[in-house]
């Protein structure tokens, strides 16, 4: 069985992980009212998405 000779220091460690790290998720700008959504999904204050009306947002 293979048995590390060396311990793998933290610069090793931590350089293999660099590209490990998370990214911001996108967001686009809804057409209808402005606000800011996720991109390919319904918008949450307008109800619309790709100019059809999908539901009636509630009046809060």
């Amino acid at each position: 069985m293979n048995v590390p000779k060396r311990r793998t220091s933290k610069s090793k460690k931590n350089k293999r992980r660099s590209h490990q790290a998370l990214s911001r998720p996108g967001h686009s700008v809804c057409p209808q009212c402005g606000e800011p959504k996720a991109p390919h999904r319904v918008c949450g204050g307008c109800g619309s998405y790709r100019g059809r009306q999908v539901f009636e947002p509630d009046e809060a």
